[in-house]
């Protein structure tokens, strides 16, 4: 496997005695750590809260004579040395949770795939609850120390932010996102270039770069198409978060799906299992079901090919009402995703006139849960013939 390093962009100009506060930006277990959030802010209240505690724009904008100040207060070097002592405790400690209970099990990763991650107001890479889900299973993750690699997309502008005019009526913004002012870390090969990995789609190949998010031991990879080598419009697909736009909407979970199989799998990563949050990740199965040999015209994949599959991967599902499920015309699926990548839909009777991103999971899923006890039984009600179990979040 090629080497690859995701190395700390080095933006800030820091004393010496507190240099590493750099490193710290850039691992987001500050963001569940008062003590590591009162690093910054002890340094200038007043600006943390103008940069909405965000410790990288933080260090780019705070007056060198701050940073001088604390370096000679005893009290702060003494609150800074023991705060680092916990991170260096944290992230080599072996005897983690999961180390101690599942030994055998600690070198069998986990693919957590979802469409957005809720990981701190700075990174706004999420909408609502299924972000913030996301965003706290992967911290948590961490905590136990799990085997746990997460996949998302990388939002230039991500989801709107919202304006009540005097009139009543709602105005969207959107801002673009300065990715010097945000905890990402390019992935670079050992010679120093982007690490990218491409996608067919209708008439050519998309390419997409790897952004890295440190979150405590879990790495949160996002894919990224805003590179020279795509044409304006693929370089814009991720742009928003939960475009109305099939076409667009269909090609983002492309990306996520296709994509993000091919992504781990250039970074090395050998996942025993697929996680599946919602439905908009539901195309690594096709990805998967590829892997394992070529479709033959005549007969499709074998039933054992698609139950090798289906062990693998695990499925939550979130939205309780049927207009939360993504659904696709036939028509544009097949333009989009190709005869031999559409076939496994037609195998598995997942596309009659349309395919639903939910059904597909389901299908191709050995264990599927909801959100919460009601939220299993609503589930198996909307999806009957489907065992959906409840783990209340």
């Amino acid at each position: 496997m090629e080497p690859f390093r995701a190395e700390i962009p080095n933006h800030f100009s820091l004393p010496r005695r507190i240099n590493r506060l750099g490193e710290l930006a850039y691992n987001l277990w500050w963001s569940w750590n008062p003590d590591a959030q009162r690093l910054f802010s002890r340094i200038d209240r007043e600006l943390w809260e103008n940069v909405d505690h965000n410790p990288v724009r933080f260090l780019r904008q705070v007056e060198r004579p701050r940073l001088n100040a604390v370096t000679n207060n005893r009290y702060y070097l003494e609150f800074y040395d023991r705060t680092f002592r916990s991170l260096d405790q944290y992230l080599t400690e072996p005897n983690t949770w999961f180390a101690r209970n599942y030994p055998d099990l600690r070198n069998r990763p986990v693919a957590y795939f979802s469409m957005e991650f809720g990981l701190h107001e700075c990174l706004p890479i999420y909408a609502g609850g299924l972000g913030v889900l996301s965003g706290d299973h992967t911290k948590e993750a961490s905590d136990l120390g799990l085997p746990f690699v997460a996949i998302g997309l990388f939002y230039r502008e991500g989801y709107f932010t919202q304006r009540i005019t005097e009139d009543g009526w709602q105005e969207a913004r959107y801002d673009q996102h300065d990715l010097e002012n945000l905890p990402v870390i390019p992935v670079m090969t050992a010679e120093g270039k982007p690490v990218t990995i491409s996608v067919e789609l209708p008439g050519r190949e998309v390419q997409a770069r790897i952004w890295e998010i440190h979150v405590g031991r879990v790495p949160l990879y996002m894919l990224d198409p805003n590179i020279d080598e795509n044409s304006p419009g693929d370089r814009a697909l991720p742009a928003r978060l939960y475009s109305s736009d099939l076409d667009l909407k269909i090609t983002q979970e492309i990306l996520l799906g296709v994509g993000g199989v091919r992504a781990l799998r250039t970074m090395g990563y050998n996942p025993d299992v697929w996680h599946m949050n919602e439905g908009h990740s539901a195309l690594i199965t096709l990805a998967l079901l590829e892997e394992r040999g070529n479709a033959r015209p005549d007969q499709g994949y074998a039933e054992a090919e698609v139950e090798a599959v289906r062990r693998q991967c695990v499925f939550t599902t979130h939205t309780p009402v049927p207009a939360g499920h993504d659904r696709f015309p036939k028509g544009l699926v097949r333009e989009v995703l190709g005869e031999a990548r559409s076939r496994p839909l037609d195998q598995m009777k997942v596309m009659n006139g349309e395919l639903n991103m939910t059904e597909l999971a389901l299908r191709f899923s050995g264990f599927v849960n909801g959100v919460s006890m009601r939220h299993g039984q609503v589930s198996r009600g909307m999806f009957p013939g489907y065992d959906v179990e409840a783990i209340t979040n």
